[in-house]
């Protein structure tokens, strides 16, 4: 009984050591939790083609508190969301011209105007691109891979249109 008690109490301490250690390791390499964006504005108003990624794109500005309004004169920054597109490439055949590996390629076109200007600014282009080798014998579990791979480059073009627009610092913010 006692051999049992001393066998329970040690798995605890080595949980608890192995708890502190992860906690002191993670803080120690600089890992955060991705917290919310620095953007200089406080609405938006979004024009434009209805993409993939419109429905995530609103979410995460409403999470930043940004909020989406339904006039562009109501806001600080007006961004327009003109195409996107995926595209799928070969690249590597087998020795009897079979498909190994494929390319894919996710670009979001966009532009970004200030409230107070009458001017658009230039295209800008965000671009993913992953690789994935592709099977004939597994069929829905590569088709299920090509879908995680697409939703992950939509998820980094959000992620990246919001690191381009905290770098605008609208005229109306920086008074």
């Amino acid at each position: 009984m006692q051999n049992t008690l001393s066998s329970v109490s040690m798995r605890r301490i080595s949980l608890t050591s192995f708890v502190i250690l992860l906690t002191v390791a993670l803080s120690a390499c600089g890992f955060q939790l991705r917290g919310v964006a620095d953007l200089a504005f406080k609405n938006l108003f979004i024009q434009g083609n209805k993409l993939s990624i419109s429905k995530d794109l609103v979410r995460t500005f409403k999470t930043n508190g940004i909020q989406i309004v339904e006039k562009p004169e109501d806001a600080e920054l007006l961004l327009e969301l003109l195409s996107e597109s995926n595209q799928k490439r070969i690249q590597a055949l087998s020795g009897g011209g079979l498909v190994r590996e494929y390319e894919l390629i996710y670009l979001v076109n966009f532009r970004v105007r200030e409230a107070n200007s009458p001017t658009w600014g230039p295209v800008q282009t965000i671009r993913g691109r992953r690789d994935f080798s592709y099977d004939d014998t597994a069929l829905l579990g590569k088709a299920e891979e090509e879908n995680k791979l697409n939703s992950d480059m939509r998820n980094d073009a959000i992620r990246e249109l919001q690191r381009r627009l905290s770098a605008i610092r609208p005229a109306a913010a920086q008074k």
